[in-house]
């Protein structure tokens, strides 16, 4: 099983443990990622002008590249996640931006939201399967209590993004559970870390982190994962009293999979 997987540009620096550890399980669960030759930045942010194109172009391109390719679009970054999504829903619907693109990428064929767009849990819950997950697992994480962190980016707008309910999602710890760990259900998991208010306002963000880990380890957390970059970095920035490691979702499927280097 093949999709084309678009990395997107945190993943190249300062993520590369979210890319490679994927990599490395994706080849152990039996499906290929095979990266989008030439990709170019997704723009980290959704841009809120209706009629904003130009930055949206590079999705569109990768986009149509998987069309071309038949095949399904990975990712793995939250920011990425979101905003390839959200664009692939105005070229389905939105017919004046649909339009735009299309006329500035002048390909063979009009793309109008053709392409399937997934985030790597999707295709570990409905691809795969939690249960056959299970099944592959060489090193279950037995003893580990895990708080799955969401944030704000894969979740939101529920309906275009259609990837979990955002008010009470499931998704990670339902993975957590096929690993063998013990996930822990808090509060703010599914709350905003702060986000790039860390550039304009550091205390701000870290006030939301030390709400995340204190309402975490008050329920039991050893570790946190997350599956954002930016999420990452502002967890790793706190100096909370309370906090504990984070990791990418990623290194622990990796580690259990017993495909993490050293393990």
């Amino acid at each position: 099983m093949k999709y084309s997987y678009y990395p997107g540009c945190t993943l190249k620096n300062k993520a590369i443990d979210l890319d490679k550890y994927a990599r490395s399980s994706a080849v152990a669960l039996g499906f290929e990622l095979e990266e989008i030759p030439e990709w170019q930045c997704c723009g980290g942010v959704y841009p809120l002008g209706s009629d904003e194109i130009a930055t949206k172009l590079s999705s569109v391109r990768a986009l149509n590249y998987a069309k071309e390719q038949g095949q399904d679009l990975i990712t793995l970054c939250s920011a990425c996640h979101h905003v390839l999504k959200r664009v692939n829903d105005d070229m389905k619907n939105v017919e004046d931006i649909r339009t735009r693109a299309n006329n500035y990428c002048e390909f063979e064929q009009p793309y109008e939201g053709e392409t399937k767009v997934l985030h790597f849990l999707e295709v570990l819950r409905d691809v795969i399967g939690f249960d056959e997950l299970a099944k592959k697992v060489v090193n279950p994480l037995e003893g580990k209590k895990i708080g799955a962190y969401y944030g704000c980016l894969t979740l939101r707008p529920g309906k275009i993004l259609d990837f979990d309910d955002p008010e009470n999602p499931k998704i990670m710890e339902d993975f957590i559970r096929a690993l063998g760990a013990e996930p822990v259900i808090y509060s703010m998991r599914n709350e905003c870390c702060g986000g790039y208010t860390a550039l304009k306002d550091p205390d701000f963000t870290k006030q939301r982190t030390a709400q995340i880990f204190d309402d975490s380890t008050g329920f039991g957390a050893d570790c946190l994962i997350t599956a954002c970059p930016l999420c990452m970095y502002n967890l790793n920035k706190s100096d909370a009293s309370s906090k504990v490691p984070v990791y990418y979702f990623t290194e622990l499927l990796a580690e259990a999979l017993g495909v993490k280097e050293g393990v």
